[in-house]
């Protein structure tokens, strides 16, 4: 740290000092009692102390300056994944390979300050060479270079890698951002070796029982034309599928289509098999295991009504766009052989009737717990109607109707609808609801109330309502086909009719999960380098969370293994961090005791295995070679892996950069100086008085 004075501040100075000089002077100059050497003692005393105070008065600040050396920062980043293993060049002697990498580290740290990570997947500290990495990012590896140095002195980047990135994009759009010179190692082999692959697998991991769904299936062949493989697909090791595969040319993809069938619930094994053919660089890409979950099936709603009507044709439409719903009419006689408890929604249109054609399966109805949603008409028996239900009450003595149009309801949050569809249901038809007093139960949820003509109303069009965990809900109107013509005309893109009915459907069709006792993973599917996430809730008879007793998790796998754990205590719930698994198909079972109360949860989940590290056997030495150049570094093969010093060491750009750090201090907190003018003052008093001055 250096102390200086700026040219003002000189000014500053020589102005004070001049100042107790011109004092001493006039103090001094006729005195004629004192000897010369006191006169001049004294003078000299008084003219430092005089400047000292002055100083302080007029220049009551002090500027210093600080230096700090920041020595260039050489960053090594080695790929540690398993294509680096896979494919070697030629003549490849990985263990000198290994030693260079160390000695380039040690050479550079005599000048420069070194750093060292390694990546695959993740990124960590030091060298490591077990090649595990089930992928390659490369991307990571840069972004904490930016975070960890962000205005430091970055004087260049090793990068040692077989140009292989699947995960994280192109680091080469990363490069731009650091502005420091790359120098890249290419490893592996860039000439293509023989090879049959399946590169990619897409599928939907969740289809419906007794469905067809479609597997597209992605295979590649490298130098080997004119060539024969055979792709097999095996469920739960039994063959399903098997098609010949014919390869046209060195360079050789093609994308097969199969069609599978959902024949059996829960969770199905897939493997994807291509037959190797000879001196394949590697067999491992050659299958690939996926798992589909086969559930059964779509929720059931039931269109019920006495006749045909418009309307359940507009209600039908709108639950099929909604792949986990299907949806049934049943009219007048067919009602009777209608079994309702095969269904997860029932809709009484118009139901009961004035013809009471629909009186045997409203009474097989009443014996069963299903949500209900009530449409009410013209043709609706309103006595029945409110015999048949406790929460709504219609007071009608004729059998007419009146125009009725939506307006929605204050605090309605049961679920959403956009403000696009607010605006639409505001431009719809009325509907044709009956005349006469409505009376509902006080816990009512309105969607919709009703507006007759410009006069808004307190009674609701569209309601929900919940009895002990037991969802209805009520439209008192028909006529949802004159709101599909008002879409029509407005030749609106999206329907605000399909998102109303849809989540109607959804909303009263979902089941309360009422367990007192919850396991369940964070998603069902995980990678085999993720780690396994429980979350669990426990509940007393008051439906409280409660977390005191210990929950036990046995999780088993495919060959009947068995791994035991206790879940950790959070503030109110619990969770567990199982760990990365193997890939395969996992079951679980949770316990625990309440109360002297046992409890049990299960589930399942699966985890896919990463092959991607195989599925690219080629190194991509033009790729490093683009991320040099562009960054004005330059590549090198491993044997010249020593070279790297000589070549930063004379690379004039990576340098120690000198940082100035500038501060401007206070005179009043020098304490010292306050010590310094009192001793002067106190000195130069006791000397005159010694000599006889005043």
């Amino acid at each position: 740290m250096n102390g200086f004075f700026d040219g003002t501040s000189i000014l500053y100075f020589f102005a004070c000092l001049s100042l107790g000089v011109l004092y001493a002077w006039v103090l001094y100059r006729g005195n004629k009692n004192l000897d010369k050497k006191y006169q001049y003692g004294l003078a000299t005393i008084r003219i430092f102390a005089i400047t000292a105070i002055a100083w302080l008065i007029f220049a009551p600040l002090i500027k210093t300056l600080n230096y700090t050396l920041d020595k260039p920062i050489i960053i090594i980043g080695q790929d540690n994944s398993l294509s680096v293993n896979q494919v070697k060049a030629p003549g490849f002697d990985e263990k000198l390979y290994e030693r260079n990498l160390k000695s380039l580290q040690d050479k550079l740290s005599s000048k420069y300050e070194v750093k060292v990570y390694n990546f695959g997947d993740s990124v960590a500290d030091g060298f490591d060479f077990s090649k595990q990495g089930k992928l390659t990012d490369g991307t990571a590896l840069f972004q904490k270079i930016r975070d960890e140095y962000t205005n430091r002195n970055i004087g260049a980047i090793v990068l040692a890698t077989d140009g292989i990135f699947n995960r994280g994009g192109n680091p080469l759009y990363s490069i731009n951002q650091i502005n420091s010179p790359v120098y890249t190692v290419a490893l592996g082999d860039s000439i293509p070796k023989r090879d049959v692959l399946i590169s990619n697998v897409n599928y939907n991991n969740i289809v419906y029982l007794d469905d067809d769904f479609t597997v597209e299936i992605q295979v590649q062949a490298f130098q080997s034309d004119k060539e024969n493989t055979t792709l097999t697909v095996n469920q739960n090791g039994s063959k399903v599928q098997q098609k010949s595969i014919a390869i046209s040319g060195n360079a050789f993809i093609k994308t097969i289509p199969l069609k599978l069938h959902a024949g059996k619930t829960g969770v199905q094994k897939y493997t994807v098999q291509l037959s190797t053919l000879q001196n394949e660089i590697t067999t491992r890409n050659n299958s690939q295991t996926f798992y589909v979950e086969v559930i059964d099936g779509r929720q059931k709603v039931l269109l019920a009504s006495a006749a045909t009507h418009p309307d359940l044709g507009v209600l039908k439409d709108a639950i099929a766009l909604n792949k986990h719903y299907e949806a049934k009419i049943a009219l007048a006689d067919d009602l009777a052989a209608t079994d309702p408890s095969k269904f997860d929604l029932i809709v009484l249109y118009q139901l009961p009737d004035a013809q009471s054609i629909s009186a045997p399966f409203l009474q097989r109805l009443t014996a069963i717990k299903k949500p209900i949603w009530y449409i009410l008409g013209a043709q609706s028996n309103i006595s029945a109607f409110n015999q048949i239900q406790n929460q709504v009450n219609l007071a009608s003595s004729n059998t007419s109707v009146q125009e009725v149009y939506p307006e929605f309801a204050n605090g309605f949050t049961n679920f959403n609808l956009s403000e696009e569809d607010k605006k639409q249901f505001y431009t719809f038809d009325p509907l044709l609801s009956p005349f006469g007093r409505l009376s509902v139960n006080a816990s009512v949820t309105p969607v919709f109330n009703q507006r007759i003509g410009k006069i808004s109303t307190q009674q609701p069009l569209l309601f929900f309502t919940n009895e002990n965990g037991l969802k209805a809900g009520y439209l008192m109107g028909e006529g949802l086909w004159r709101w599909r013509l008002s879409e029509a005309e407005n030749e609106n893109e999206q329907s605000a009719l399909n998102d109303l009915v849809s989540k109607t459907v959804q909303y009263l069709a979902v089941k309360d999960d009422k367990r007192r006792f919850k396991i369940f993973t964070s998603k069902a599917a995980y990678d085999e380098n993720e780690s396994i996430q429980f979350n669990g809730t426990l509940y007393n008879e008051s439906y409280q969370p409660v977390n005191e007793p210990e929950v036990n998790l046995q999780v088993k796998n495919e060959l009947g293994k068995i791994f035991n754990y206790v879940f950790s205590k959070t503030e109110n719930a619990y969770q567990l961090d199982a760990g990365a698994m193997p890939a395969g198909n996992y079951t679980y079972n949770a316990s625990t005791s309440l109360g002297g109360q046992k409890f049990a949860a299960s589930g399942s989940f699966y985890v896919n295995a990463l092959i991607a590290e195989y599925q690219q056997t080629t190194a991509n030495h033009q790729l490093l070679n683009t991320i040099s150049k562009q960054s004005n570094g330059k590549r090198f093969m491993p044997v010249d892996l020593l070279k790297i010093a000589d070549e930063i060491l004379k690379n004039e750009n990576i340098k120690t950069i000198s940082y100035e750090d500038r501060k401007y201090n206070e005179l009043i907190n020098l304490k010292w100086l306050f010590g310094l003018i009192l001793f002067l003052l106190t000195l130069e008093w006791f000397l005159r008085k010694r000599n006889g001055e005043l």
